[in-house]
């Protein structure tokens, strides 16, 4: 059987193509060009569709003279819009929903235990741990209530009447350390007679409780009257700068224990208590004050029977009252705004009485202090030192210490 061999036409290296790359005719891109000329529009933007895919990413070995560089520059170009298109599109959520979710970032810079060790220069700190933060949140049980109220204590107001005599560096050394020992607030309001003196100022400035030195200027007729003013002095103060506490009248001749002062912040009105006394012959004590029934007053005791008059038994240091009933008498609906004081009309030993007139109506609106009033508190000993007078400037012009020597 002959054979028939078809040679090829030869390839012309030095003629100049259209495209610039010489092809042979028998490829199938040559084929392609071929019949692009009677192909559709559609056939021609699928050609060059593929010319641009090919001649962008696929790899062919460089040739001379080629603009290599430029070729890599545009695929550059092209992957980076690619790659930033496809960062750009929202895949499994739509934008919408992207923006309403809240975005929280919290940074916890980690916890650096730091330690210092000694050596021949000295200490040098080092951190040579790191640690994990900790959660020291403390969540609190249901059963137990962490929050703390802080009530604040009633203030107590303390007035004392003081003139000139022997013993009243004592007296008033004595009340002074008794209050001393209260706990806070208290007020110690002390008056004097005619002017201030620079002895009882020092003396209230050595106990280091908060007091009020007043001056009671009436010109006294009789001496006995002296206490009187002097109260009426101190109420008109608490009056005039609404004073908001318990007031109480000790005289510093008395003795009082703690527990009464401490009783007083319990009076919510008036609280009256008993008061045990040396009698004037002080061959005897007596008891003077109420008889409760658990903290309601259902009687009085009583010892003297020209006292058995006065509608109250009350002494002058067995009671103690709110302060704004002074000056606040809407809240305690008195029925008069006249001011309440002591009276220097009334005979010797009806003060007391006439002066809870004006504060109380009857023992309905009185406390016991303490329930049940079985506790004596407070001593009225009468002290006084009669026909002596007291040294100027504080100064005995004697002395009346006798050293006697040992045999």
């Amino acid at each position: 059987m002959a054979s028939i061999r078809r040679t090829l036409s030869p390839a012309y290296h030095d003629r100049v193509y259209p495209n610039g790359i010489p092809f042979s005719t028998s490829s199938p891109s040559s084929k392609l060009l071929s019949n692009a000329k009677y192909s559709s529009p559609f056939s021609s933007f699928a050609v060059g569709a593929r010319r641009f895919i090919s001649g962008a990413f696929f790899i062919r070995p460089p040739r001379k003279g080629s603009n290599s560089w430029r070729r890599a520059f545009f695929r550059c170009c092209v992957f980076f819009l690619l790659g930033f298109l496809l960062g750009m599109m929202p895949f499994g959520h739509d934008a919408d929903d992207i923006r309403s979710h809240d975005f929280s970032f919290e940074i916890k810079p980690p916890h650096v235990n730091v330690q210092f060790e000694k050596d021949s220069h000295g200490q040098v700190w080092r951190e040579d741990s790191v640690v994990d933060s900790v959660n020291l949140s403390v969540k609190s049980s249901p059963e137990v209530n962490l929050s703390f109220v802080s009530v604040p204590k009633t203030q107590l107001i303390v007035v004392t009447p003081t003139y000139n005599r022997a013993l009243q560096a004592y007296f008033l050394n004595r009340l002074g350390q008794a209050l001393k020992l209260v706990n806070p607030p208290l007020l110690w309001i002390v008056v004097e007679m005619n002017s201030a003196s620079m002895e009882t100022a020092e003396i209230l400035r050595k106990t280091g409780v908060m007091y009020r030195h007043l001056v009671c200027t009436k010109n006294m007729t009789d001496v006995k009257d002296r206490g009187v003013h002097q109260r009426n002095v101190a109420l008109q103060h608490i009056e005039r700068h609404k004073l908001d506490g318990i007031v109480y009248f000790a005289d510093d001749d008395n003795i009082y224990s703690l527990e009464l002062f401490d009783s007083l912040r319990d009076i919510s009105r008036f609280g009256t208590w008993p008061v045990a006394m040396l009698a004037q012959n002080k061959n005897k004590a007596v008891l003077e004050g109420p008889v409760c029934n658990g903290s309601q007053v259902i009687g009085w005791h009583t010892n003297e029977k020209s006292k058995r008059l006065r509608r109250f038994h009350v002494d002058m240091s067995g009671f103690a009252f709110n302060s704004t009933i002074l000056w606040d008498p809407k809240r305690w609906r008195r029925p008069t705004s006249k001011p309440i004081r002591q009276l220097d009309t009334v005979k010797e030993g009806f003060q007391e009485t006439t002066f809870i007139e004006q504060v109380v109506e009857d023992e309905s609106q009185m406390e016991g202090v303490p329930i049940g009033c079985l506790k004596v508190m407070n001593w009225h000993l009468h002290l006084e030192v009669p026909n002596f007078a007291y040294p100027s400037d504080w100064v005995f012009q004697k002395n009346l210490d006798y050293v006697l020597p040992i045999k």
